[in-house]
């Protein structure tokens, strides 16, 4: 069994989950550091380059500027999946745990709030496909309960 304390321990400096978690962090890190980048630093945010969301319409350049301060907010999370991976290993469980609740948030405000495009973007795609490996993570992240 696994303890929900590993949530947020007492010693953050100590990751205590199995092994192959901090590797699946790293790909993690990576991951969202280059999709917040997009979203900051492409030219339409990647609205219509990935998305395909039609920018030239009334108020297409807002839709560009959501999508870069989105970008933005990304690059923070990132920030603290590098620094939990970096630095502090014990938290790593927590932001497995705030990463799952982001892509299950997603996929409900996508849902009830779904873009009119002619084809999903990828994001929509890789959402749904990395949440059992991000809830296994979160699982196998947590130490061995003191009761086994």
């Amino acid at each position: 069994m696994r303890s929900l304390t590993g949530l947020l321990p007492v010693d953050t400096s100590t990751y205590r989950g199995d092994p192959w978690v901090t590797k699946f962090q790293l790909l993690l890190c990576l991951v969202i550091t280059f999709r917040s980048m997009v979203h900051v630093f492409r030219k339409d945010g990647g609205a219509n380059s990935i998305a395909g969301i039609d920018l030239d319409v009334e108020g297409g350049q807002n839709v560009v500027a959501i999508f870069a301060q989105w970008g933005l907010e990304q690059l923070l999370l990132a920030g603290l999946a590098w620094l939990a991976l970096l630095r502090y290993r014990g938290l790593i469980p927590l932001i497995l745990l705030i990463n799952l609740l982001d892509n299950v948030g997603r996929i409900l405000v996508g849902r009830s709030k779904p873009l009119k495009i002619d084809r999903p973007p990828p994001g929509a795609y890789g959402q749904v496909i990395i949440l059992p490996f991000l809830a296994v993570a979160l699982w196998r992240s947590l130490p061995a309960s003191d009761r086994d």
